[in-house]
């Protein structure tokens, strides 16, 4: 069988390397900072712990079929998932809250209609079945199939965009989809925050974003017990009774070519590993060089997190994740209470995780920008101020240290003539495949888990690997 050799411990590089080692190829992983799991982070202080990078799942069907098809313990056997409900809280720049439930449409709906007026709620239901037709559209290519080798027709909008203005200019934009379709500000507001949530400025995102809150509000939104590190945790654990071999603190410097395919890699220090196929986790399109598809996608945006550690207990109302629209200068943020003892030193204690998608710009002063995030999370908890023991506040530079790049890549979008598609898993290059958040099918845990099934199943199966089935 091939020797393979994975560059990168992140999410989607190990779904890849437990696949490939059950199908009996020899893997190694080379990870140049000192654990696993990429932007799946952990930030531990004092008997507190914060994810660092996603607190929520969506899609665990995905992480469900990876440990289906690599050993005989499910995937519940190895973390707790429990469905978020209500999904989130959204606190309006105008005051008004409303809790949408866990992947309930009608509940969805009626809970807009009694906190937005008789209507609102029936525009949000037009505007998911809209997305639908999206989603319906551009599941297969953009989620379970390799990108083809012509993209082109993922570069037209799936949408079913309307007309708008005089002129009739056509929507194309998915903050002209909100002010046209839902006409209420909130609940354009509500639309905008799932494209930020996700690493899209709704201004420039294409209209198909919409799929983004479909796919959440149908599929749901679920917690790991023990915050999403314990995903990273039982992934690596998968990989290791599969047999892959680890080698932390040790960078690749660069992918061998022998007569016009990868023959492996250079490590920092010189050392040249062979190998019959390379798998790369790496930012796209760092390290590769010339050997990226001439189509990656680039978002320009990172986020910025702050961990706050709290005395006294979470009250008895508060809810998992409360989205604080902006007001008055500050940003909108997306505020995450768990309710986990694993989190916090004991009951007497809270940690909150608050985080917020900016554009990436080195003249940022950061700690002016956090100060403004936890004012606009006091609107979500209660005497937050006097509550506050300590802050610990991750930047952009620090995302870029633990995974290669400040930029948070999105979930691959149709339409936008093809600029917010990512890069395609198999290179220009044979024998070298791109794995995880920066290539098809994009950022996010369950889009991570996806390209890397479709790298294994390109390795695995070859010319004759159609997708997941």
């Amino acid at each position: 069988m091939a020797r393979i050799v994975v560059i990168g411990a992140g999410l989607g590089a190990m779904a890849a390397a437990a696949r490939l080692a059950v199908a009996g190829h020899t893997v190694t992983v080379y990870e140049k900072t000192s654990t696993y799991g990429g932007a799946v982070g952990r930030f531990e202080r004092d008997g507190f712990a914060f994810d660092t990078g996603p607190g929520l799942l969506h899609l665990p069907a995905v992480y469900r079929d990876l440990f289906v098809k690599t050993g005989k313990e499910p995937l519940e056997e190895c973390v707790s998932l429990t469905q978020v409900d209500p999904a989130a809280r959204h606190v309006f720049a105008d005051g008004t809250r409303v809790d949408l439930p866990n992947a309930s449409r009608a509940g969805t709906v009626a809970a807009l209609d009694a906190a937005l007026g008789a209507g609102a709620g029936e525009r949000w239901g037009d505007f998911l079945t809209r997305a639908r037709e999206a989603w319906d559209r551009t599941r297969r290519p953009l989620l379970e199939e390799p990108q083809p080798a012509d993209p082109a027709p993922l570069s037209r909008e799936p949408y079913p965009a309307l007309k708008a203005g005089l002129l009739r200019r056509p929507t194309t934009t998915l903050a002209q989809v909100g002010a046209r379709e839902l006409r209420d500000p909130r609940l354009a507001a509500l639309l905008d925050a799932y494209a930020w949530s996700y690493g899209f400025d709704p201004a420039t995102a294409s209209a198909s974003a919409a799929v983004l809150p479909y796919m959440e509000q149908t599929f749901g939104s679920w917690y790991v017990g023990g915050g999403l590190r314990a995903l990273a945790d039982a992934v690596y654990e998968r990989c290791r009774k599969r047999r892959v071999e680890f080698v932390f603190d040790t960078p690749v410097e660069d992918v061998l070519e022998k007569d016009g395919r990868a023959a492996g890699v250079r490590l920092a220090g010189g050392e040249t590993v062979e190998a019959d196929h390379v798998v790369s986790g790496a930012p796209v399109p760092a390290l590769h060089h010339g050997r990226v598809p001439p189509r990656h996608q680039v978002n320009g945006t990172s986020r910025v997190t702050v961990c706050l550690a709290l005395r006294g207990p979470r009250e008895a109302d508060a809810v998992h994740r409360t989205v604080v629209h902006a007001e008055g200068g500050r940003p909108t943020v997306t505020v995450l209470r768990p309710d986990d003892p694993a989190l916090r030193p004991d009951g007497a204690y809270e940690s909150v995780t608050v985080t917020a998608t900016v554009r990436t710009s080195p003249e940022q002063e950061w700690e002016p920008f956090a100060d403004r995030m936890v004012e606009a999370a006091g609107r979500a908890v209660p005497g937050l101020a006097e509550r506050l023991l300590w802050r610990h506040v991750r930047t952009p530079e620090a995302v870029r240290r633990d995974t290669g790049a400040a930029e948070v890549p999105g979930p691959a979008l149709a339409g936008a003539g093809g600029r917010l598609l990512p890069a395609a898993n198999r290179s220009p290059l044979p024998g070298l495949y791109f794995a995880g958040g920066w290539s098809h099918p994009g950022g996010g845990l369950a889009h991570a888990g996806m390209s890397g099934a479709l790298v294994a199943g390109l390795i695995v199966e070859g010319a004759d690997f159609r997708g997941s089935r």
